[in-house]
């Protein structure tokens, strides 16, 4: 069903879909995002809300509604970004919201941990999905980005469903945000004016 991910009323109604179709929810993961950019001296405040209520209201809503649908040892799990916790030059809008997501999973282990519900992110690095693909149609951008990923490559799909369910699976795992990058965490974001001088658009 189509929900938006910034509309309480909606999240609300996906939930309750889910319950009526399947009964009590065992896992349920939010991957919605809004990719605002912009830097703190010129981003309108426009921007800066719309991230907010995307990448950060919206997963408040989610996690309160799944929850109340989810059965006792059950699993909320966000995608988070690299970037709450690798500052970049340019995403500020996306990442402070996505950063405040990263606390309330914190928030969220600690209130619904008495029924067994386990609350998790994931912080993905680059990723290449059919958003992304004019970015990846560039073979020197994602040159670009492999040189600060040890594992020498950008992040699949199939990378990031892995982690959901090898989460899903530790069932003593809760309030924890898992940088899923391929060790770029241990290195740095790839620079703006390197990012440009490739062709990318920044």
């Amino acid at each position: 069903m189509v929900c938006d991910a910034a509309d309480p009323e909606q999240i609300a109604a996906l939930a309750q879909a889910a319950h009526e179709a399947y009964g009590p929810v065992d896992l349920a993961v939010n991957s919605a995002a809004l990719p605002a950019m912009g830097m703190i001296a010129d981003a309108p405040l426009k921007r800066v809300r719309a991230s907010l209520d995307v990448n950060y209201i919206g997963h408040v809503c989610f996690v309160r509604e799944m929850a109340a649908v989810m059965r006792d040892g059950g699993a909320i799990t966000l995608i988070s970004t690299a970037a709450a916790s690798q500052p970049t030059a340019g995403f500020f809008p996306y990442a402070c919201a996505k950063a405040a997501t990263d606390a309330l999973v914190r928030y969220a282990a600690l209130e619904y941990g008495p029924r067994g519900i386990r609350v998790n992110s994931i912080l993905p690095g680059p990723i290449d999905t059919p958003l992304a693909a004019a970015l990846f149609a560039n073979p020197q951008v994602e040159a670009v980005m492999n040189r600060e990923i040890p594992m020498g490559r950008v992040g699949r799909p199939e990378d990031f469903a892995r982690a959901v369910m090898a989460m899903y699976a530790m069932t003593y795992l809760t309030g924890v945000n898992l940088p899923v990058s391929g060790g770029m965490h241990l290195m740095r974001p790839p620079r703006v004016d390197d990012m440009a001088a490739a062709g990318a658009a920044v």
